[in-house]
């Protein structure tokens, strides 16, 4: 079975080796069809303290590290990339 990835912004990078990743995603409410943002924050494995606040990030799901940790950050997403350059 793969392995799950998603992608976030670090929230929090206080704790050692630690940083919490919000994942925003948009649902459709079920009776009125309007489009709302659900989010939840994981605990990501960050092995050299690299990632700081505000950047955005993809973790990937991987065996628990700790009671909180069950994923691991893979990089940092680049946002202002072009789509001819990302695909390069």
């Amino acid at each position: 079975m793969p392995k799950r990835v998603l992608t976030g912004t670090v929230v929090s990078d206080k704790t050692d080796k630690t940083v919490v990743v919000l994942v925003e995603r948009r649902v459709k409410h079920p009776l009125y069809g309007k489009i709302i943002k659900r989010s939840k924050k994981y605990h990501a494995h960050d092995e050299g303290n690299v990632y700081q606040e505000g950047q955005t990030v993809r973790i990937e799901e991987c065996a628990p590290i700790s009671k909180l940790k069950t994923w691991t950050v893979i990089g940092v997403v680049d946002m202002h990339a072009t789509p001819t350059a990302a695909a390069a």
